[in-house]
């Protein structure tokens, strides 16, 4: 059996106890794809609270992506100033709504859905400060097309289960992950890789005995 096969069973294996533990979480729309592209710019070194009040905030000061994009940029630093970074992530929303505006002829994301995938990921990550983690994001959450985004919980779990090599970047792992596990469990199992990092698979000191999937793991052995 080749190494791919071992590891595409292994992770379907994971994906399937992960199923069980925490539940199939069927996908639905997010956000519009611009609203999804500028929470995860907020999201960055910060918890998913505070960047749902800087996007609240954002969204109450500047009622349409044209006003933030026109708006003063201390007042745009003001309003997501919660969310932390605020010179740099006001600049990267107002230059991202710059670039798009001057690209497409308007404050739309929605051409996407009709690219090929490979096409949409490269428009996205042209966009300064859109890496493929955002771009697969707005993608997967947005629009529903079969991206995965790997953030630092799934990368600290698929490395210590196994699924990728120590040495593997996020980067990389994303390109992994759409090659190993099929389309359709691209969103259960982004979300249930979060759930299982943030309560069990921690950082610092894993809680290898509350762990369902310690036997499929390289990490426990």
């Amino acid at each position: 059996m080749e190494i791919n096969d071992v590891l595409r069973e292994r992770g379907l294996a994971v994906h399937r106890r992960l199923i069980d533990t925490y539940g199939e979480p069927h996908w639905q729309p997010h956000l519009e794809p611009i609203d999804e592209l500028v929470s995860t710019i907020l999201s960055q070194n910060t918890n998913d609270l505070n960047r749902d009040r800087a996007f609240a905030a954002l969204r109450a000061r500047f009622p349409t992506w044209a006003a933030v994009r026109d708006a003063d940029p201390d007042s745009l630093k003001a309003a997501i100033r919660v969310a932390g970074l605020a010179d740099q992530k006001a600049s990267a929303i107002r230059r991202a709504l710059q670039q798009i505006e001057a690209e497409r002829g308007e404050l739309s994301l929605d051409f996407l859905r009709e690219l090929p995938l490979e096409e949409a990921k490269a428009w996205l990550t042209r966009i300064k400060g859109v890496g493929p983690k955002t771009a697969a994001i707005v993608l997967l959450f947005a629009l529903g097309r079969p991206a995965f985004p790997v953030d630092t919980h799934v990368h600290r779990v698929s490395k210590r289960i196994g699924l990728i090599d120590q040495r593997v970047s996020r980067e990389q792992a994303q390109v992994v992950f759409e090659t190993l596990m099929p389309p359709e469990s691209f969103y259960a199992l982004h979300l249930n890789m979060i759930r299982h990092g943030r309560a069990v698979c921690v950082a610092r000191q894993p809680r290898c005995d509350r762990c369902t999937v310690r036997d499929l793991c390289d990490y426990n052995r």
